[in-house]
């Protein structure tokens, strides 16, 4: 059961640098369902739900990425509790 969703939105290179598969794999090692998504603009949007512990770690991760990633900016706000089964890419 979720404690708490977030809402993240990603600004820098972070598309073509394999950062969704990357957050996909973070996500579910913690156990935070939700989903990540590449946007028109060159950002990525993350919404995690989980345990608040897990969803901070994974924001705190979102401000590095993978290796090949520059992350430049994170906005994070919470979000209503949502239930999700996995976290998946779109």
């Amino acid at each position: 059961m979720a404690d708490m969703c977030m809402r993240v939105f990603v600004e820098g290179r972070v598309q073509g640098v394999w950062f969704r598969g990357s957050t996909q794999e973070k996500a579910l090692s913690l156990g935070i369902g939700g989903w990540v998504r590449n946007l028109s603009d060159g950002r990525v949007e993350v919404l995690m739900c989980g345990p608040r512990a897990a969803v901070a770690e994974l924001e705190l991760w979102l401000h590095d990425g993978p290796r090949m990633a520059r992350v430049d900016r994170v906005i994070a706000t919470e979000e209503p509790v949502q239930s999700f089964t996995g976290f998946t890419t779109r």
